[in-house]
């Protein structure tokens, strides 16, 4: 399935446009140590699907029974994935799918969560709760996933301000920007952190 031993193998779940995915793709094309091996979408017209494509890479695409009895975790489980990456994926996962992958999948977040997240908290909505509160900074976490929406454990955070003229589409940018730029490093460090490398991973 084009997935090599010498390499650690990234599986992504994506629903809609996937820039996050392409910016996997794109770190990890021609990376020594890491390659992403296959897309997941639940959603038959997502673009992610023909972003992988465009780099040969895989895709599946699944609905609700599939994810519920177990047959996409099959499908995943053949790529022998070291590290499962939601990047804007909206579907609960099962919790029997996650504990198959204990500390292997993780998700980003358009907020620094505990705030604005949970069910229904994704994309716009979120950066629109953010401006009704009135908060002074947003932001984004990358965390690991569990059984609850936004619950697993955060890996990493990175801010940025509101600025008091900020519409949805312009905070959703600023945020954006940080998912494109932080993303890629931390899927990279947590495959690369066993390498002898004098990289050490940024703060």
């Amino acid at each position: 399935m084009g997935t090599s031993s010498d390499k650690k193998n990234i599986v992504i779940f994506a629903s809609g446009s996937g820039s996050n995915a392409q910016r996997l793709l794109e770190q990890f094309e021609h990376h020594p140590h890491v390659q992403v091996v296959a897309l997941f979408s639940n959603n038959p017209e997502a673009f992610a699907l023909q972003r992988a494509q465009n780099f040969g890479v895989p895709t599946a695409v699944f609905d609700r029974p599939m994810l519920r009895e177990g047959k996409v975790l099959e499908l995943v489980q053949a790529y022998h994935p070291d590290l499962i990456v939601l990047a804007g994926f909206l579907w609960l996962l099962p919790a029997s799918f996650v504990q198959a992958f204990p500390n292997k999948i993780i998700n980003i977040h358009p907020s620094l969560l505990p705030k604005f997240g949970g069910k229904g908290m994704h994309g716009q909505h979120v950066h629109q709760a953010v401006i009704n509160a009135q908060e002074a900074e947003t932001g984004i976490t990358i965390h690991y996933v569990n059984e609850h929406y936004d619950e697993g454990a955060p890996i990493y955070q990175e801010r940025c301000p509101v600025e008091p003229h900020d519409t949805c589409e312009t905070l959703s940018a600023r945020v954006l920007t940080l998912e494109h730029t932080h993303l890629p490093r931390v899927v990279e460090e947590l495959l690369t952190a066993d390498k002898n490398s004098p990289k050490t991973p940024a703060a």
